[in-house]
């Protein structure tokens, strides 16, 4: 079911019409804001998980993706997005498919400069600080109800 909010809607995305506009954030802000290289950012379970997209008229301006498992991740908004309630939205919008899907937990790995989003969400770290892509991250972890 869509989300809408005054200057952006959240919506499930279709993996064959979103791909390449999901694509292109993911390469925005992980590949070349972020400098994850590119050999690491694609993976071969994109096309089986449920994906969120954030949309203004005509672009997608944030995504979000929720594995079968319950393990959320790629959160993305683009740059000039930030700070308006798009990754809030778009988390409630990948919890809210994990609760239906009968999920009792989800699971994701923050960047540790994320940590306080998370933490407003009800995530809680679990374990010690480790790098991905040579990025600082932490397991997290949240009960559904």
């Amino acid at each position: 079911m869509p989300t809408h909010r005054p200057d952006f809607l959240i919506r499930p995305a279709n993996w064959q019409q979103d791909e390449e506009a999901i694509a292109r954030l993911r390469r925005a802000v992980f590949i070349d804001e972020q400098g994850v290289p590119e050999s690491l950012e694609w993976e071969s379970i994109d096309s089986s998980c449920l994906w969120f997209v954030a949309v203004t008229p005509g672009l997608v301006v944030g995504i979000v993706r929720l594995s079968p498992e319950g393990r959320v991740g790629r959160m993305a908004v683009q740059r000039d997005r930030r700070g308006q309630g798009i990754g809030s939205a778009l988390l409630e919008a990948a919890l809210s498919a994990a609760r239906s899907a009968g999920l009792s937990q989800a699971n994701l790995s923050a960047q540790t400069h994320a940590i306080p989003f998370y933490r407003r969400a009800g995530f809680d770290c679990i374990g010690p600080e480790f790098l991905d892509a040579g990025i600082p991250h932490r397991s997290m972890h949240k009960e559904l109800q």
